[in-house]
This record gives structure tokens, sequence and C-alpha cells, in this order.
């Protein structure tokens, strides 16, 4: 279920999310070429608990659907990358989110702001949990309900520190 996050100024998500659509954008055309596909890491690629996360990234998104696609090896730290070319890519140690009017989805325990204004591709971060981390999907190609229902069994191994809120949870909020 959908719930909107308590709202922020627009400019530095925008600014934040064409740096990021970029560099992921790039990544998804340039990695048809090569075996390994090229990705910026994030500025806290080298936390912990992007290693934590790496290490039980699944061999493929999708699986046993007609969108399946296959791990691919990645040139950077806390990346990881799905599909010929690739149609996800995941990058570990993201700036953290702070609050938003995005949507916000909860899946097995994980919540992601949902950023569709580069639709199809649409930009998955998480939110509550530190370092963040995004996953760009190729809608197109896979669903990203698929695509971050795969990955949040991964992600959830950085713990939550905070959760998406509605507007329903605020006016329900007791007065201190």
């Amino acid at each position: 279920m959908p719930h909107p996050v308590v709202p922020s100024p627009r400019r530095g998500r925008i600014h934040r999310l064409a740096a990021v659509t970029s560099a992921l954008a790039g990544a998804l055309v340039l990695c048809g070429c090569s075996q390994t596909v090229p990705v910026d890491p994030a500025p806290q690629a080298s936390d912990a608990d992007c290693a934590a996360v790496v290490v039980r990234l699944p061999d493929v998104i999708g699986a046993g659907t007609d969108a399946e696609q296959p791990k691919r090896e990645t040139n950077a730290q806390g990346t990881g990358a799905w599909g010929t070319p690739a149609s996800v890519v995941l990058r570990c140690g993201a700036p953290v989110p702070g609050p938003t009017t995005l949507r916000c989805v909860s899946v097995d325990g994980v919540d992601w702001i949902v950023d569709e204004s580069d639709a199809p591709r649409y930009l998955f971060t998480t939110y509550g949990r530190t370092p963040a981390v995004e996953v760009l999907v190729d809608n197109d190609v896979v669903s990203g309900t698929t695509a971050i229902a795969d990955l949040s069994p991964a992600v959830a191994v950085i713990p939550a520190v905070d959760a998406c809120t509605s507007v329903d949870d605020a006016i329900d909020a007791p007065d201190d």
C-alpha cells in the first residue's frame, strides 16, 4: 500500500535524480557491449553494510518469468546489474533520502521511495536505511515490482532506522 512521506523541497531531489539517472542510464546503455557492466559507485559504496548486501544479491531477477534477467558482473564496489543489456542496476551507499512526497511502498519489510519521473525507467531508493540503496529498473524489460521484490531480502540486512509514514499516520499520532 503506497504511503507518501512528509514533504521536502523538490529542487534537491530533481538535481540528485538527474545525476543518478544519468549515471545509471549510461550503465544501461553501455553494458550491452561488454561482459562487465560499468556503474559509478555510490558515495558510501565501501560501507560494510553494502558488502553484506552485495554478497546476498540474487543470481536472477524475475526467475521463472518471461522477463528473467541474469546477474552480470559490474566494475564497481557496492553495485549489481542484471540483464543483457542491463535492465536492473543497483547501487548501495547512495545518499540517504530525506522527507519526500514521492510514493513509498513496503516490500518484505523494506520501504522504497518510487520515482517515476523518467518512466519507463523507475528509480527505487530505500527509505529509513543507512546507507541507502538505489535500484534503476527499465520497466519495459522487467517489472519494477518484480525487481524490488527479488532485491528486498538482500537489502533487508541493512537495519531499518525509520519507515515511511502517511498523512493518516501523522493524524493518528498521539499528542505528546
